[in-house]
């Protein structure tokens, strides 16, 4: 291997990946790599408490990015409320671009893909990493998620042919959850999930900049099954999960675009787009269900997009980094809160026929600590 920095990413990934499940199974779990607190990396920057900032992505019917708008041409409601926007920026990725750059974050998720589609979800990956010459436009990092635990590459890069070369290391991996494991399997693909979907927010809520997550594969299921009794223990428990949830990705300035191959899904008619009985915002511990979690909620909800399922996973990403550079950055001060964790829909529209705005649909405010 010539190339320095691909040997560099390829020692830096297998040290997290190991060289099949038995080095998995006989190590820890890697963590994801710290990164410096937010203050460190930002120095000076004081953002008022409990002011909210969004970054919005404005397109018009054919979904092209639409630029060059102006603050009065945007109308943030709050529950329906009209706000105040305090500041303002337009990004083009040209004239205005975004600094630092925005992060691409291409998660492989091979725990809830089926053993058969991991080799074509690998060719489809490099393949757009290995295009025009493997120049990326964007810093990309990543991610590997199996039963097993959550692997990454440490550092993003922009050298997409060096990126191509780890993805290809990528095999299939037969796991621990099963089909045969019925509900218990899912719980468990839905539970680790989750669990390292957080862990992901909480890393990129210490570092600045806007990301974009793309989760590669059809999701963790949706418990909605009949052996699933939500008691009030659990509701409470999902509740605290998509509060924390929320707040991290809309704090780390993350959002969130799924895309998936064709047949990825054991989901069948009405139950690929179950996901749609669960936008509603949540306002309370009685109205979360397991499926308030679920992927493409998440991606709704923060302001992405639901792609596929196609076998063109390559076109699924480059039409999602399309949309990283042209965005709005804006931001106002809430109404008080009335009570801790208190939800809040958002809406941002634009006064121009036919484009539509896509940031987060709500918030949980919080009351702000007086100081002493």
């Amino acid at each position: 291997m010539r190339n320095p920095q691909l040997l560099a990413i390829a020692i830096l990934f297998w040290m997290c990946v190991g060289l099949g499940q038995q080095a998995a199974l006989s190590q820890p779990d890697p963590v994801l790599h710290p990164r410096p607190p937010k203050q460190a990396i930002i120095p000076g920057a004081i953002v008022p408490p409990g002011r909210i900032q969004l970054d919005a992505v404005v397109t018009d019917a054919a979904g092209k990015p639409i630029d060059g708008l102006n603050p009065w041409d945007f109308t943030v409601f709050d529950n329906e409320h009209p706000q105040k926007i305090l500041t303002f920026h337009g990004y083009d990725g040209l004239n205005a671009k975004p600094d630092p750059p925005v992060e691409i974050i291409l998660v492989i998720d091979v725990a809830n893909l089926p053993f058969q589609q991991v080799a074509f979800v690998r060719q489809q990956v490099t393949k757009y990493l290995r295009q025009n010459g493997g120049h990326l436009t964007q810093p990309i990092s990543i991610i590997l998620i199996t039963d097993t635990g959550m692997r990454i590459q440490p550092r993003p890069s922009t050298d997409g042919k060096a990126l191509a070369s780890v993805v290809d290391q990528i095999n299939g991996i037969v796991g621990s959850i099963n089909p045969a494991m019925g509900f218990e399997g899912d719980l468990q693909r839905f539970q680790l999930s989750v669990h390292h979907l957080t862990s992901i927010a909480e890393n990129e809520a210490m570092a600045p900049g806007r990301k974009l997550l793309i989760w590669i594969g059809p999701g963790w299921p949706i418990l909605d099954s009949a052996n699933f009794v939500s008691s009030e223990q659990n509701q409470q428990r999902y509740f605290d999960s998509i509060v924390e949830l929320s707040t991290k990705l809309r704090e780390a300035r993350t959002v969130l675009y799924s895309v998936a191959p064709s047949n990825s899904t054991t989901e069948a008619g009405m139950r690929t787009i179950l996901y749609q009985a669960f936008l509603k915002g949540v306002k309370s511990p009685r109205q979360a269900a397991a499926g308030n979690l679920a992927l493409k909620v998440l991606v709704t909800e923060t302001g992405g997009r639901v792609l596929g399922p196609d076998n063109d996973v390559a076109g699924q990403i480059s039409a999602c980094i399309a949309e990283a550079n042209s965005f709005y950055r804006l931001s106002f001060d809430p109404p008080s809160a009335a009570h801790p964790n208190d939800y809040h829909d958002l809406k941002v529209l634009v006064n121009k026929q036919g484009v539509v705005a896509r940031t987060f649909t709500g918030y949980y405010n919080q009351p702000v600590a007086k100081p002493n």
